[in-house]
């Protein structure tokens, strides 16, 4: 196993790569796009979590999950213990899909390189999907969120935990919200017991 990076190494790296991003056009989104919005938060996070896109918040911006859904999301990560200091935040596409629509599957594909590079780098302990896009693609699943979200699922030496995508529960109010409450305790309880481990070097 090789020997982890130093913050400061990872966040050269990831700069070296969202420059890269920044002047992609390998899909459609570029076209429309105001910013690339590449990711953010601390490099060497226990948790890193992906959503699907941009808003158009985060285009005029630059930065992920600024808008209401992200409001939300900083407030369910404070209720498990974390600031937004503390994890690093990216999502499957860096550019925002026109409309808000969902993103389509060449768009997807064009922005996996960056997004395995982030979680590469980042070398998370938990790795939380939010919503349906994210989550499949990690997992190569068909299933559906609702489905998925309450488990803990094994990934490449890393733990993935799915929850609902905020803007869920800015539609589906306060049952949706709890549900990633939960969600949001279980990663927080994951990463508690495979610190140990990892420190000890027994978490690969």
């Amino acid at each position: 196993m090789p020997d982890p990076l130093m913050p400061e190494e990872r966040v050269k790296r990831l700069r070296v790569i969202a420059d890269a991003a920044a002047t992609c056009s390998a899909c459609v989104l570029a076209k429309g796009r105001t910013n690339v919005v590449f990711g953010a938060g601390n490099p060497d996070a226990d948790l890193m979590v992906i959503g699907e896109g941009p808003g158009k918040d985060e285009d005029e911006q630059g930065e992920p999950f600024v808008g209401r859904s992200g409001r939300l999301l900083t407030d369910l990560l404070a209720d498990a213990g974390w600031q937004r200091a503390d994890i690093y935040i990216s999502n499957v596409v860096k550019c925002r899909p026109p409309g808000n629509r969902d993103p389509q599957q060449d768009e997807i594909d064009a922005c996996k390189g960056y997004l395995v590079d982030q979680i590469r780098l980042v070398d998370p302990l938990v790795v939380m999907t939010l919503g349906n896009f994210s989550s499949r693609l990690l997992l190569k699943r068909a299933t559906g969120i609702t489905k998925l979200r309450g488990h803990v699922y094994p990934w490449w030496g890393r733990h993935v935990v799915p929850t609902f995508h905020p803007a869920a529960a800015l539609r589906g109010g306060e049952k949706v919200t709890e549900l990633i409450r939960q969600d949001m305790a279980l990663a927080r309880s994951v990463v508690a017991e495979a610190r140990p481990a990892e420190q000890l070097g027994l978490f690969s």
